[in-house]
């Protein structure tokens, strides 16, 4: 057996005795000998193989893997540019703790520097966007120090990746340099060294629960306090949370991630709601003390909440590095807080039934502004006759998913959109899950992502979960190629919900939407041109070639009708909105 061979099975090998099950490889030279030691894996059973042709997309599928079932998944690449178009997942994945492990082939050591073809340096090259890295040479000769070193490698690749001993988890990077010959011996007989006996690792680490010690006691109790609840690493924290703040008696203003929140303490509309709380309009419902839990990455609302002078800020930190982009948190605790219930005041009920009562009110005014019927999400009433609003999508999309089923949000309008509307039935929790790249909130890779959390859920080719992505239309042409599965790969059912403004719509509603900068029509055509950027795309031509179902609703009430409808495979539905009439609708919310 050749030494290249050899190297790629033990690796191949230890990776399936820790535990992983899904592995992502890109096609490419170098990197051949992993991808027979994958194939064979995959054909025995020991894990399920996804070949993409894009490492881009490649790197988010398997980043959407991890971060669904919480468990590593390495993507495979060969050497040269093909790492590099990992760095957008490896990124997020460094954000958002999500353990992705990127497994690179590389030439000889000897030939860095030299002008060899498809070589440079690699290692490295992730900076300090991972939690650990190594470097392996290419392999002269087969021996028992050799298998140990190898097994031994994994082991902490993987460790480090799930965040062991204390840290929190996240990317790791494991450069393999291969010579040639780089294809098994096609009369081979020998066997790459043994593993342990029994199956297991070649190192097993004894884990302990928790993060990584941060500033902090306990929360004290108090009487006006409200909650303001962002991303967390893991959706039962999620749950925890409206669980420990239900317990002490405290309204919670939430971003729309981990699980759609819903809870007897949850405020309907609350982003809305602490707008108007931190412009001094409502003084009743002004709290003396916000605790954050998670992170926030969404709404200006709640920062100015937040920066009220008189309030008083406690974080509660999902990682080891918390957050307070405005400088204003006075004490930080971990989230092992959550385990102790802070005593509710005696006029908790009262304090929560302003805040939630106020949020009831806002309903008919924002169900008028996004063009729902009532209190029905799937209403023909469409705002002001002019077609589908993004939040009525948002709405409609939510009305029509179970506890059982996951959500994907884009990260642009998507998750703005869902979190205005948000005004769910205190009795419908727990709700479903919701899975959104929040570690740089970038439009990387999303359609991967989607298909990559999908297929997580939907393990063996069951669908056991419904799963529904919510895109913009510039994030979905940004990762088309996630759409490119081969016809023998694994496929996931999913439903991919496309608001299509032709262009970027979320920039009418910041500042440079402002209607005083296009007052001439020189600046309305520099505006269009350098944040608008239409496109003009035909998605269902786009669909149409790489083989994927496409419908188009032109109302609530149709996409209502095609999300109730079973699903096969992917399906996209488009939903064409009027993007001038973003700023409207966001400045009758206001």
């Amino acid at each position: 057996m050749h030494p290249s061979t050899a190297l790629a099975e033990v690796l191949v090998d230890e990776l399936v005795r820790g535990g992983v099950r899904e592995a992502v490889l890109c096609p490419g030279s170098r990197s051949a000998p992993l991808a027979y030691a994958l194939e064979a894996a995959d054909r025995g059973g020991r894990l399920r193989l996804h070949v993409r042709i894009d490492e881009r997309s490649a790197g988010f599928l398997a980043l959407g893997m991890a971060r669904t079932s919480g468990a590593a998944v390495p993507v495979v690449t060969t050497s040269g540019t093909a790492v590099a178009n990992l760095h957008p997942a490896v990124l997020e994945a460094h954000h958002s703790g999500t353990p992705l492990v990127v497994l690179s082939a590389d030439r000889p050591a000897e030939l860095r520097g030299t002008g060899a073809n498809q070589t440079t340096t690699q290692p490295g090259v992730f900076a300090g966007a991972v939690r650990w890295e190594a470097d392996l040479p290419a392999p002269e000769t087969v021996t028992g120090s050799a298998n140990a070193y190898w097994r031994s490698t994994v082991c902490r690749a993987l460790a480090a990746a799930s965040g062991f001993p204390w840290s929190w988890g996240g990317p790791v990077h494991l450069n393999v340099s291969f010579r040639d010959p780089l294809a098994p011996e096609v009369d081979g007989t020998g066997a790459a060294p043994a593993g342990r006996d029994g199956g297991g690792p070649w190192t097993q680490t004894v884990r302990r629960p928790g993060h990584a010690p941060v500033v902090g006691a306990g929360v004290e109790p108090g009487a006006r306090t409200a909650v303001l609840l962002g991303d967390l690493p893991d959706p039962a924290l999620t749950r925890r949370t409206l669980a420990w703040a239900a317990g002490a008696g405290w309204p919670v203003l939430a971003e729309p991630f981990g699980v759609l929140p819903a809870g007897e303490t949850v405020v309907p509309h609350g982003v809305l709601l602490a707008g108007r709380v931190a412009r001094g309009e409502l003084a009743g419902l002004v709290p003396e003390r916000v605790v954050v839990v998670g992170r926030l990455t969404l709404f200006r609302e709640l920062g100015a909440l937040m920066r009220r002078p008189d309030m008083v800020v406690e974080h509660v930190s999902g990682t080891p590095q918390w957050t307070d982009p405005a400088h204003v948190v006075h004490r930080v605790h971990p989230l092992e807080v959550l385990r102790d219930v802070p005593e509710p005041d005696a006029g908790s009920s009262d304090w929560v039934g302003s805040w939630t009562g106020a949020g009831r009110a806002l309903g008919p005014a924002v169900r008028a502004a996004v063009g729902l019927d009532g209190a029905d999400p799937t209403g023909d009433a469409d705002a002001a006759g002019s077609g589908p609003t993004g939040p009525g999508v948002a709405a409609t999309v939510a009305a029509a998913l179970g506890r059982h089923d996951l959500l994907v949000l884009g990260s642009s309008n998507a998750p703005r959109d869902l979190a205005v509307v948000l005004d769910l039935d205190p009795a419908a929790a727990p709700t479903c899950r919701v899975v959104s790249s929040r570690g740089l909130a970038g439009i990387d890779g999303t359609v991967s992502t989607a298909v990559g959390a999908a297929l997580a859920v939907q393990g063996g080719g069951r669908a056991q979960h419904r799963v529904v992505a919510l895109l913009g239309d510039l994030t979905f042409l940004h990762d088309t190629n996630g759409l490119l599965i081969g016809p023998t790969e694994p496929r996931p059912d999913l439903t991919v919900v496309v608001v299509n403004d032709d262009g970027g719509g979320i920039f009418s509603t910041l500042e440079y939407g402002d209607p005083a900068r296009s007052a001439t029509p020189a600046a309305a055509a520099a505006t269009e041109r350098v944040f608008g950027t239409p496109h003009g795309t035909d998605l269902a031509a786009l669909c149409t070639a790489h083989g994927v179902d496409h419908s188009r609703a032109s109302s609530l009430r149709e996409l209502a009708d095609l999300l109730a409808a079973p699903v096969a495979g992917i399906r996209v539905i488009e939903v064409p909105v009027d993007r001038s009439g973003h700023r409207r609708v966001r400045d009758l919310l206001a």
